[in-house]
């Protein structure tokens, strides 16, 4: 009985610190329609509204890390969660205005912005975002192609044993008999040349901003400054909402005297990979990576 009781006081406890979270939220994000509303003015028209801008992949490339920091701008809201619709057939036939009600309330001048990695390499995706909006602002976030793929092993690992499911070292799956195994899907998710193209065929380039994902994690303020050009939004990040968190080791947002930083999965120490078959991938996705350069009109130093 006195176990029984001190389970239901913990869990108790949990959900009151839950909803402790969420009022936060909802404070702060009306917090911000308030700040952005003219004094006196009615707020009739704050609606939820389609994605001006969406933040289209890569998958473990810091594309949460990058929505959090571009909704320190007033003038932007975010989907708080990633929506799966231009990706996911079974979201797709709810429609365009199960779509919009996912989105967060915003007033005009405000722009809504909407974060799914997986639409990157999403065969329809572009097609189907097209036919949205062919003049929505698009943002693609890349690092490393082969520290990625190590991180989205690591990702699916840590899901793995969690479901106490079994799983395969990565080397097997990558490295097969001693060979790059160009069906690893992992792998063929950092084929970035390989999906931009797709999205290219719609899309101008200038429509599409690329983010430097290790710059970001980095030195943030500076990718935000080129992010905020695109977007076309006043400049109101400023270098004081980054600080550098120690204990963590990358940093953390803040912003009206609230610190934020990212869960704790970021950041996460990578599965292990031996050095002869982490330089193996990294040669075999040399070529890759010089086609995807000349794409972007930009190069990175990647291994």
């Amino acid at each position: 009985m006195f176990w029984t009781l001190l389970l239901a006081l913990i869990l108790l406890l949990l959900l009151q610190a839950q909803l402790l979270v969420c009022l936060h939220e909802l404070r702060s994000s009306l917090a911000k329609v308030t700040s952005a509303t003219p004094s006196g003015s009615s707020n009739a028209s704050a609606l939820q509204r389609l994605p001006g801008a969406i933040i289209i992949g890569v998958r473990k490339g810091g594309t949460r890390a990058l929505l959090e920091m571009l909704n320190l701008h007033p003038d932007v809201e975010v989907a708080k969660n990633e929506i799966h619709y231009f990706n996911l057939d079974d979201n797709f036939r709810k429609g365009l205005d199960w779509y919009r009600a996912q989105m967060p309330i915003t007033l005009p001048g405000q722009l809504t912005v909407e974060k799914t990695p997986g639409y990157f390499t999403a065969p329809l995706a572009p097609k189907r975002i097209w036919a949205m909006n062919p003049a929505v602002k698009l943002l693609l976030i890349v690092r490393d192609p082969a520290e990625r793929l190590v991180s989205d092993y690591t990702q699916v690992l840590h899901n793995r044993i969690q479901q106490n499911k079994p799983y395969q070292p990565l080397e097997e799956l990558l490295l097969p008999q001693e060979h790059i195994n160009p069906k690893y899907k992992a792998l063929q998710r950092s084929f970035y040349y390989q999906h931009l193209a797709k999205w290219l065929e719609l899309f101008p380039r200038e429509q599409m901003h690329i983010v430097d994902g290790e710059a970001l994690i980095q030195n943030p303020f500076p990718e935000l400054q080129k992010a905020e050009k695109f977007l076309e939004l006043p400049p109101r990040i400023k270098p004081d909402n980054f600080y550098f968190n120690v204990t963590k080791g990358f940093y953390c947002l803040l912003s009206a005297g609230h610190d934020k930083c990212l869960d704790e999965s970021k950041g996460r120490p990578h599965a292990p990979l031996s050095s002869e078959a982490f330089q193996k991938l990294c040669r075999y996705l040399r070529v890759p990576n010089q086609i995807f350069f000349r794409m972007v009109g930009q190069r990175f130093d990647w291994c």
